[in-house]
């Protein structure tokens, strides 16, 4: 055996060009059958019926528009004198039913897009709302490692491919298959085999050379939307960020990097306009050299007295109707395929395994007291690098504990887990003794009310941000929870009170009020467990002070796990838990750990001396 044979093995192959596309053709196939049953609902007769309806539309249109050149052809000869006039009104009365029938096939397309305009859309908001609905369900991990900008730019290019194969897949592909195969059958029995072998035949290249240049396209569009995506990861990263970047005077060095990711796409760009271009000509030259070919064939007959100047003209008339879809089938292969690179992207979002999942028939959880134990909690975000060994923690009903410790010793990690954003590797999580990987998370959910470090609002009014703890409260509720978050006087201060706007397009509130409004949302909420993470780290010292006094009365009757920083915060708890490197090394009241003299005070004289300078 050659010595280098098992490097060769494990190196992964490179795909050819002829294996990515049956790949991309296999993905391509199944991303049709997943959206395929949106056009036809089950459930829902009134989209059956729509579909039906569409399709009797579709093919009265293809009909009348193969039956509309010999009309043509009977007028023409009518005026040229070269045949007897079906019609009482002699040419006249043809060329009124030629554009009678021109009406008619047009009038049949719109009925039938208007009558399929509502399936449609229902299963452009149908696979929007999966998609959407899926993207929340997925784990904190998913959303942490992938940016926003990217996300849901992927989303938009995805929809809206949908919404181009869904009408498409119905009224393009087959009805351009039926109206090719009847001008067929019509230049097969009125002329003879030759035409249909050169119509045929032009078909064929058309259809090779649309096919293939496509596929090379598909690769180029592919490279356009990385750097597309990439551009706008880019542009949106450094707008969130936009103090930071003021605060380094970095607006040349976000512009150079911006300009940097937007020149890969302007180069992308403009290979995908190249082979644009050359495609187009290309169906162009083979068209024109059927069309060619047929009328000269038609102008030979003409000249010999076999075809009469109305058979000259229906035949090009004909070859015009063919060109017209055949130049709408290279568009929407083209489409179709992008399309599907597009709608690939976000198919593999819905593909998504959910790391954090209920377990099939999980029941409600059911909170007596809300205890909560942590129970040789091991966990990692990177299973090479664990951040918990083995925590074990009980809190009582009731009971206020706070956990504290330098950055990076876990306290984070506990909230997060204790949510649920993730699973524990080994251990256990329970609440009043239920596991809460064995009850839905819904419910999980509605019993922990959380205020982090940083309430973020949504930009709308400040009544709607605090409702958002709790969707059917009444406004007296609201009110009231505003009043116990010692927020309600500044709110009912404002020129519009509870109506003003506030976020990105509204009025911009400080750490404080921010922080007040979350606590308020929280205390709507009416949750009978309560996680401060950090609630009050980002303040000064005179509003964290007013902070805690709300937090306080928010915590009474309560189970509280508050993450803190400042050891002054907590002082009055129940129990402090000294967290070091994902471990406990202490645990006691305030008082009993400063009289132990181990890290909680070494801690608390640090940040003592820290204050006092």
């Amino acid at each position: 055996m050659p010595a280098d044979s098992t490097a060769d093995r494990d190196t992964p192959a490179v795909e050819t060009p002829a294996e990515e596309a049956r790949r991309e053709r296999r993905t391509g196939w199944k991303v049709i059958r997943r959206v395929a049953p949106y056009l036809w609902p089950e459930g829902e007769s009134w989209a059956k019926r729509r579909v039906v309806g569409a399709l009797v539309a579709l093919l009265a249109a293809k009909l009348v528009a193969v039956g509309t050149p010999m009309i043509y052809k009977r007028a023409v000869d009518a005026l040229s004198g070269e045949g007897v006039p079906d019609l009482a009104l002699g040419a006249v009365g043809l060329t009124v039913a030629y554009g009678m029938a021109r009406l008619m096939s047009n009038g049949f397309q719109q009925l039938r897009d208007a009558v399929f305009a509502g399936v449609g859309q229902r299963a452009l908001r149908r696979i929007a709302l999966e998609t959407f609905t899926h993207i929340h369900r997925l784990s904190l991990r998913y959303h942490v490692t992938r940016r926003t900008g990217g996300l849901s730019r992927i989303i938009e290019r995805g929809v809206k491919g949908v919404d181009f194969l869904l009408r498409f897949l119905l009224f393009s592909v087959g009805p351009l298959i039926l109206e090719l195969a009847l001008i067929a059958g019509v230049l097969f029995v009125m002329f003879d085999a030759w035409y249909l072998v050169v119509v045929a035949a032009t078909i064929a290249l058309y259809v090779w050379f649309t096919f293939k240049v496509t596929e090379w396209r598909v690769r180029l569009r592919r490279e356009m939307n990385d750097q597309d995506t990439d551009a706008n990861q880019k542009a949106i990263d450094s707008l969130l960020n936009y103090e930071t970047v003021k605060y380094f005077g970095a607006e040349g060095r976000e512009a150079a990097r911006y300009d940097r990711a937007m020149a890969g796409y302007e180069t992308a760009a403009l290979k995908t306009a190249y082979s644009l271009a050359f495609l187009n000509f290309g169906q162009t030259f083979l068209i024109t050299g059927g069309l060619v070919i047929v009328m000269v064939m038609a102008a030979v007959g003409v000249q010999n007295g076999a075809l009469t100047v109305g058979d000259f003209v229906m035949v090009n008339a004909y070859m015009i109707q063919i060109t017209m879809p055949l130049g709408f089938l290279g568009t929407v292969y083209r489409e179709i395929r992008q399309s599907l690179v597009d709608m690939g992207e976000m198919f593999e979002l819905l593909d998504q395994p959910r790391e954090v999942a209920d377990r099939p028939g999980a029941p409600a959880l059911k909170v007596s007291g809300g205890a909560v134990a942590f129970d040789r909690v091991v966990f990692g975000y990177d299973p090479a690098r664990p951040i918990l060994h083995g925590i074990s923690l009980a809190v009582g009903a009731g009971e206020k504990v706070a956990l504290v410790g330098p950055s990076g010793s876990g306290k984070s990690t506990i909230g997060r887990l204790l949510f649920r954003f993730y699973d524990v590797s080994e251990g256990a999580i329970r609440i009043d003794g239920q596991d809460i990987r064995d009850v839905a998370q819904d419910t999980l959910h509605a019993a922990i009310g959380v205020v982090p470090q940083d309430t973020v609002l949504f930009n709308d009014t400040i009544r709607y941000n605090i409702a958002y703890g709790r969707e059917e409260a009444t406004e007296d509720e609201i009110v009231a929870a505003a009043k116990a978050a010692q927020i309600h006087d500044f709110i009912a201060a404002l020129p519009e009170g509870y109506d003003t706007t506030v976020g990105e397009r509204g009025l911009k509130l400080s750490g404080g009020e921010k922080q007040r409004v979350g606590i308020a949302r929280t205390l709507l909420k009416d949750p009978p467990i309560l996680l401060l993470d950090e609630a009050t780290s980002a303040l000064d010292t005179e509003t964290e002070a007013e902070i805690q006094g709300a937090l306080r009365r928010a915590g009474q009757g309560r189970t509280v796990l508050t993450i803190a920083h400042r050891l002054s915060t907590v002082a009055d708890a129940d129990r402090i838990v000294v967290l070091e490197a994902g471990r406990v090394v202490e645990e006691g009241t305030h008082a009993a750990l400063l009289a132990r003299q181990g890290r909680y005070a070494q801690l608390w004289a640090r940040q003592q001396a820290e204050h006092a300078a």
